[in-house]
């Protein structure tokens, strides 16, 4: 069956591009929203021109021999905004969020967040990871996420590259190989990918 078409998640479709070095005027909030209205909340920030970013993946599943699919927040219950307390403000308004949780570390979530989203405009098959596991810290070295770092988990036989959300402590994997990644002698440093 056919899904419905992605709708924006990320806006202006520059943010991460124009955050380097962050400099922009503002800051990253997280929103907790209300229960599956995550989407419903970008929808008016969009209509009010506040910039956000809603991370998506694209599930399938099959039901009564048919296959269904849909795209679906990766961190369940979460949008990101990237504003000032007038934003903060806006946002709260929309009567769809439980609470606002600030972020001390400005300069972490932008990287996170940046890998996020670049996993996203790769077009990798992601899936969410609920928590945050021990892994083996690595680069890949080939492929459209060249120059990304993060942790290799092992999933189902599968190596899985993790990007991590450390705030949340939930993060995102993707299948990768092993010829397309090298070993990093130490923890993550903070410059997003493509730095």
């Amino acid at each position: 069956m056919p899904i419905l078409p992605l709708e924006p998640f990320v806006y202006p479709d520059n943010l991460f591009e124009e955050l380097e070095p962050y400099n922009r005027e503002g800051r990253w909030w997280v929103l907790h929203t209300r229960p599956r209205a995550e989407k419903a909340l970008v929808r008016r920030l969009l209509g009010r021109n506040i910039p956000y970013f809603l991370p998506l993946y694209r599930k399938q599943w099959r039901s009564s021999g048919r296959t269904f699919s849909a795209y679906h927040p990766l961190f369940c219950g979460y949008v990101f905004l990237h504003g000032d307390g007038e934003a903060r403000l806006h946002a709260l308004e929309t009567n769809l969020i439980a609470r606002v949780l600030p972020v001390e570390d400005q300069t972490q979530m932008q990287n996170d967040l940046a890998r996020v989203h670049s996993l996203m405009l790769a077009g990798a098959s992601m899936a969410p990871e609920e928590c945050l596991q021990p892994g083996r810290f690595v680069e890949i070295i080939s492929g459209p996420l060249m120059g990304m770092e993060g942790k290799i988990i092992a999933r189902n036989n599968k190596m899985r590259f993790l990007v991590e959300v450390r705030f949340l402590q939930q993060g995102v994997s993707v299948d990768i190989e092993a010829w397309m990644i090298q070993p990093l002698s130490k923890a993550l440093t903070a410059t997003p990918a493509g730095a």
